[in-house]
């Protein structure tokens, strides 16, 4: 029997609530909620989720304080809903792990999209418990090695890296394009987040934390290089490790 994808939606504000619990189930998905972070971490006792919609203005405990909570011990998909203005915001949301955010008021349709986005990464990462395979293919990235095949990426001492599924995405699509710039516009068609605007700057911060975790020295990157007036580009040479 095909797996149904359940959505967990944590919003203290009921009529926004049920709006998104309405339009989760009339396009075939469960549909979980939860008003406050207890609220939530009781859904999650019973049923771990494929994936959380997550209000950042929450009583008690704030959304980003769950999404840090999330990330650490769950590996679910995170979409933070914010004000229209916090831009802020969703830059921490970002920083902290969350998969993709949608500001209030939105379009239930841009959410559902968005949502289908999230999941589709996750279904087609392999299984982290599963043995890896024999013929693994680990690919120099940075101080860093990533593994194609079980989406891991590992440090030179052999601890992984716990990366997100759209942080897999931006790291397989530099290694396939070594060598060569590539535009934000063209990594949102490569990564096939095209749900996104044209020109979401969220893709500088995610490169920003991908550097936090491949590369020697951050502040003076060598892996992931700034092509100015373009994008990014993967400069494929391992690089020693920091003692």
């Amino acid at each position: 029997m095909a797996h149904t994808p359940c959505v967990l939606v944590v919003d203290d504000d009921t009529p926004t609530r049920e709006m998104l619990l309405e339009a989760l189930a009339t396009h075939g998905f469960r549909a979980l909620q939860a008003g406050d972070g207890a609220g939530m971490r009781r859904e999650l006792e019973r049923e771990a989720p494929d994936l959380v919609l997550l209000d950042i203005r929450l009583p008690g405990e704030d959304g980003l304080t769950l999404a840090r909570f999330l990330r650490e011990r769950y590996d679910v998909g995170i979409i933070m809903v914010t004000g229209s203005g916090d831009v802020i915001d969703r830059i921490v949301g970002l920083e902290i792990g969350a998969d993709d955010y949608v500001a209030k008021p939105f379009d239930p349709r841009e959410l559902l999209a968005r949502v289908k986005s999230v999941l589709r990464r996750i279904q087609a990462r392999p299984d982290a418990a599963a043995p890896p395979a024999q013929n693994a293919r680990r690919v120099p990235f940075g101080r860093c090695e990533l593994d194609l095949d079980s989406h891991q990426l590992f440090d030179s001492d052999g601890s992984e890296v716990m990366v997100t599924h759209m942080e897999f995405d931006l790291l397989r699509v530099l290694h396939e394009h070594a060598g060569k710039a590539l535009s934000r516009d063209a990594i949102l068609t490569l990564t096939k987040n095209r749900e996104w605007e044209p020109f979401d700057r969220s893709i500088d911060i995610r490169i920003a934390r991908l550097r936090r975790k491949v590369e020697v020295d951050p502040d003076n990157p060598r892996a992931i290089r700034t092509v100015r007036g373009v994008g990014y580009i993967l400069v494929s040479k391992r690089l020693p490790s920091a003692d």
